[in-house]
């Protein structure tokens, strides 16, 4: 990652950070392509459970997969939405087993005209050898 989005200075963290930053991207990444797939078992499989979300002030606690309603794609999709692409992924903390990103995403029409963009944090984490989504904050 070019060290111009970098929030933080990874030689200030502990050994091991610049590759916990790629593994956490590459998970964010992997999530992206199930989302756009509209895979929500694939979406499941890059979380870790207990899973947060802070939505507003409400905290969102999942405590296992499948916790979206078998309508959320049907849902996003009579809003005009086809995919959703990710704009930027700013490392704001880093350690060997969890990075702290404000990731910029936006939810696109069929010819890729944004309906809507947002900047969420998100944390994702390494537990029992698997790099996953931990909590994410819009």
């Amino acid at each position: 990652m070019p060290t111009d989005q970098l929030f933080v200075d990874l030689a200030q963290h502990a050994e091991g950070a610049t590759d916990a930053v790629e593994r956490a991207i590459e998970c964010i990444e992997a999530f992206t392509v199930r989302f756009n797939a509209r895979d929500l078992a694939g979406m499941d499989a890059l979380l870790h459970f207990p899973h947060a979300i802070v939505s507003g002030g409400k905290l969102i606690l999942w405590d296992r997969p499948g916790q979206h309603s078998a309508t959320f794609f049907d849902e996003l999709e009579a809003t005009g939405w086809q995919h959703t692409s990710y704009r930027r992924k700013q490392v704001v903390l880093a350690t060997p087993e969890k990075v702290h990103l404000v990731v910029e995403y936006s939810r696109d029409d069929r010819i890729g005209n944004p309906l809507s963009v947002h900047r969420n944090l998100w944390i994702v984490t390494l537990d029992n050898g698997r790099w996953g989504i931990k909590l994410r904050s819009h």
